[in-house]
């Protein structure tokens, strides 16, 4: 009787500490990972494509391209596996290399735009809106590992259930942070000084 008593309260000690929300936290937080890998892994897969139809138009910048080009090798070179989620150094380089890509893509769009034969290409146009679309589902699949993630942490630093973590080595998951943050959270200048008009001869 004793010994049934003492699993009783195993059990329900073991299902209030936390233990299960982990595991299903972890699980969620990889399946939204995954999902943010298929999305960048389908926008690797449209440079090619993108390059192939941009240096069609001879006069195109080389050094736009080759930027493009240079950051998707970069990019897709990164090993991922399921402890880059538990090694924020890895996470960053990770993001870093996808940043540089976006980056690069944003600029070969700008550019594109001075090209009016490359803005009537029908191919290139409808790369374009895939690109646009893939970068739409980059954001969302983001978010959802964000929110997973964010989730999974706050179960690791709540009491009681931080001391499951502490006990299972349950560390706290990186999370995608914005690339230029200190930019972006520097106020503006704005300046509505006129300029001193200028001396009469």
């Amino acid at each position: 009787m004793k010994r049934l008593i003492a699993m009783l309260a195993a059990v329900l000690a073991l299902s209030g500490c936390g233990y299960n929300d982990f595991q299903r936290l972890d699980e969620q937080s990889k399946a939204a990972w995954s999902e943010v890998l298929n999305q960048y892994q389908r926008r690797a897969d449209l440079v090619p494509n993108i390059v192939a139809t941009v240096k069609g138009e001879a006069a195109f910048e080389q050094e736009t391209l080759t930027k493009v080009i240079e950051a998707r090798a970069k990019a897709t070179s990164i090993q991922v596996t399921p402890e880059t989620l538990n090694n924020p150094e890895a996470f960053n380089k990770f993001q870093q290399a996808q940043g540089e890509l976006s980056s690069a893509l944003s600029r070969l769009m700008v550019v594109a735009e001075r090209y009016p034969q490359l803005q009537a290409n029908q191919a290139f146009r409808d790369l374009r809106v895939t690109l646009e679309g893939t970068e739409n589902r980059i954001t969302v699949a983001r978010n959802r590992y964000i929110q997973t993630v964010q989730e999974y942490n706050v179960l690791a630093r709540s009491f009681p259930t931080n001391l499951t973590a502490m006990v299972f080595s349950y560390e706290p998951k990186p999370s995608f942070t914005v690339a230029n943050e200190a930019e972006i959270s520097a106020p503006p200048k704005v300046d509505f000084s006129s300029p001193a008009p200028a001396s009469q001869p």
